[in-house]
Order: structure tokens, then C-alpha cells, then sequence
């Protein structure tokens, strides 16, 4: 990938924080992104779901909101795109000013709330891209979707039963999204009753759909809940059946060591920062699980060095998104190679036997 790249969101950041994401997606969504594929390292491959990932690396949900960029993103040398969340019906979010980079700390506070075109809107585009060239050139890398209740609804559960009814056909996985600290309805699911409630119910439609190749549930945890309750939770979590958990979302919490002008901001936090809250808790989920559901690692990933500490702290993948605003679109082919040397230097000839090591050899 070439520096034109990397000079190019180093001049996105002289925008205004929400204007030069959308700036970003316009110029990856219109054709300005790398052309070609990046070269991809060995081993970095693996099959989660039915599904082949040529490597463990991609933005999280909440960049692409709309599926506006998904052959742009694929374009980045990502092993698969997550888009959204989406709601059933568009909706604005919260008021701007809503994002906030906390440049001094490698960090953002967002309080979006969940803004986007809708579910037709993104269905359409997701089906679009599915049966474009594009899709063949990508080599069908997986596709998932990222889902959340509109704000104002009065049944969030039947919000999420419509997305997966209209979703379970396009995509390979899709995330319920129960972790949200900005929108109303972003956490009303994490008491024992309801999420037993909702998994249970989402479970069975998308299994009742009939489809050859049904998408993978996961359910998207929040960073801010005590061992105690988390492992209540992961209970039911597995006991529903559910195929992965995405570990973890933005938090609330505002670490001493933040020095930015906007720190006190309302949001959710991310980047840098949430690197060794996030990985603790993975590490916990893991354990709690026995390793036996495969875990999406995300929060303040921004070298291949943390990537692996997820691998090894029990992830199968890994996202990120505020680390590609402070180093570039080249930062996902220096992830992939910087992980690649280190697995090799651990001794490890496959992306899989990393997977959970540290809980192996201790």
C-alpha cells in the first residue's frame, strides 16, 4: 500500500472529526482506496462458521454504518467487513457534536447513537455488492452485519427479530449488538431475563429461516460489567447457542491517565486506552467458556503486537477502527505482517494454534 494513503487521512484529520469520516468512506466508497490486493503473509488463515477467513484482521462495526464501503474496505486487506449497526427503520442518532478525537491519547469518545439509513437501505446494498464483480475479485470473504433497536422503540426484542429475519440471508454473521452506552435501547438486554428471552427467540427464526448456509449469531458485550455479572450472562449466551461474542464495545469509563481536552465528553470511549480493560475481559471470556466459542477481540488495537495479545488472550479475530484514524489504512497491512513474524518467532505454523496459547502455557 502506498503512503498516498496514509498522507491522505493525515490530512482527513485536519477535518472536523464526524466530516472526515464520512470523507473517508465517500473516497473508499468512490474508488480512491488501494487498488489491488495486499499481499497476504502465510498462515494467517483460518475457518470459523462454516466460513474461510484468509486473515483474522478488519474495521469494526460502526465505520461503515450503511454499507456504503464494502469493496473499499475489502480493498484495505481486511480477512472479512462488518457493517452497521443497523436499525430496522433510519434514524439520525444524537446530536452533533457527537465525535470526538482525544488526539494526545490515541483515543475517541463517540456518542453517535446509532445513526443510519435503515434496514431496506443497507439490505439493498449489501445485495448489490453480493452479486457485483467486486464480491468475485474479494474472493467472498465474509460479510457481517451488526444490529441494534431504534431508540425510540417500544419493542426493542421484535426490532432485533425483523433485522435478523431480513438479514440472515445476505450475511455470514450477524452481531447482536446489546452493548451500546449511546442510544436508548443500547442496553436493555443485559439483565439475565431478557437476553434469555431475546436469544432464544432470534435463535430460533434464524434457524427456522431453512437456509443452506444460515449466518453465524454473536453477541457484542459490554466492557462495563462486574466478573459476576458478565459470567451470568455468558451462561445464557451459551447456553442459547449463540456461535461467537464480540468482546467489547466502547466503555463509559474515563481512565486517570486521559490527558485530551475532550475527555470529559458523554460517550463511549475507545482506542488506546481500552486496550488492557478490553483484553482483560476477553481473557475472562475465554476462560469462563473453556475456548469453546469463538471470540471476536476488539478495543485500542493498533500494532500487531496487541492483535496477537488478543489471539493469545483467546481471540480467533480481531477489529479495529480508532487506531486507523491516528496511523493510516496502511496500519491493517502492517498488522497482518507484524503478526505473522511474531507467530513465527512463537513457533506457531498456523493462525489457530495461537488461538487462547497463553491460557495453554501457564
Amino acid at each position: 500500500m502506498t503512503n498516498i494513503h496514509d498522507i491522505g487521512a493525515r490530512a482527513l484529520r485536519l477535518l472536523p472529526p464526524e466530516r472526515g469520516h464520512q470523507a473517508a468512506l465517500w473516497g473508499l466508497s468512490n474508488g480512491f482506496g488501494p487498488k489491488g490486493r495486499p499481499d497476504q503473509p502465510a498462515g494467517l488463515t483460518q475457518r470459523l462458521w462454516g466460513r474461510a477467513f484468509e486473515n483474522p484482521i478488519a474495521i469494526s462495526a460502526g465505520f461503515d454504518k450503511n454499507a456504503v464501503a464494502i469493496a473499499g474496505a475489502m480493498g484495505l486487506g481486511v480477512g472479512f467487513v462488518e457493517v452497521g449497526g443497523v436499525t430496522p427503520r433510519a434514524q439520525t442518532g444524537n446530536p452533533r457534536p457527537r465525535l470526538f478525537r482525544l488526539t494526545a491519547d490515541r483515543a475517541a469518545i463517540n456518542r453517535l447513537g446509532f445513526n443510519n439509513h435503515g434496514a431496506e437501505a443497507i439490505a439493498t446494498r449489501i445485495e448489490a455488492y453480493r452479486n457485483s464483480g467486486e464480491a468475485a475479485l474479494d474472493g467472498s470473504r465474509p460479510v457481517g452485519v451488526n444490529l441494534a433497536a431504534n431508540s425510540d422503540s417500544a419493542d426493542p426484542a421484535r426490532d432485533f427479530e425483523q433485522l435478523v429475519d431480513r438479514f440472515s440471508p445476505l450475511a455470514d454473521f450477524l452481531t447482536i449488538d446489546i452493548s451500546c452506552p449511546n442510544s436508548e435501547n443500547g442496553l436493555v438486554f443485559l439483565s439475565p431475563g431478557p437476553l434469555e428471552d431475546l436469544l432464544g427467540r432470534l435463535t430460533a427464526l434464524r434457524d427456522g429461516k431453512g437456509l443452506a448456509k444460515p449466518p453465524a449469531l454473536l453477541v457484542k458485550i459490554a466492557p462495563d460489567i462486574e466478573n459476576r455479572e458478565l459470567d451470568i450472562l455468558l451462561e445464557i449466551i451459551a447456553a442459547a447457542g449463540i456461535d461467537g461474542i464480540t468482546v467489547c464495545n466502547t466503555t463509559t469509563a474515563r481512565p486517570d491517565t486521559l490527558t485530551s481536552a475532550h475527555r470529559g465528553e458523554r460517550g463511549g470511549l475507545s482506542g488506546k486506552p481500552l486496550f488492557a480493560r478490553s483484553t482483560e475481559m476477553l481473557r475472562h471470556v475465554y476462560q469462563v467458556t473453556g475456548g469453546n466459542i469463538p471470540l471476536i477481540g476488539v478495543g485500542g488495537v493498533s500494532s500487531g503486537a496487541d492483535a496477537y495479545a488478543k489471539i493469545r488472550a483467546g481471540a480467533c479475530l480481531v477489529q479495529l477502527y480508532t487506531a486507523m484514524i491516528y496511523n493510516g489504512p496502511g496500519l491493517i497491512t502492517r498488522i497482518k505482517q507484524e503478526l505473522a513474524d511474531l507467530l513465527a518467532a512463537d513457533g506457531f505454523t498456523t493462525l489457530k494454534n495461537a488461538v487462547g496459547s497463553e491460557h495453554k502455557s501457564a
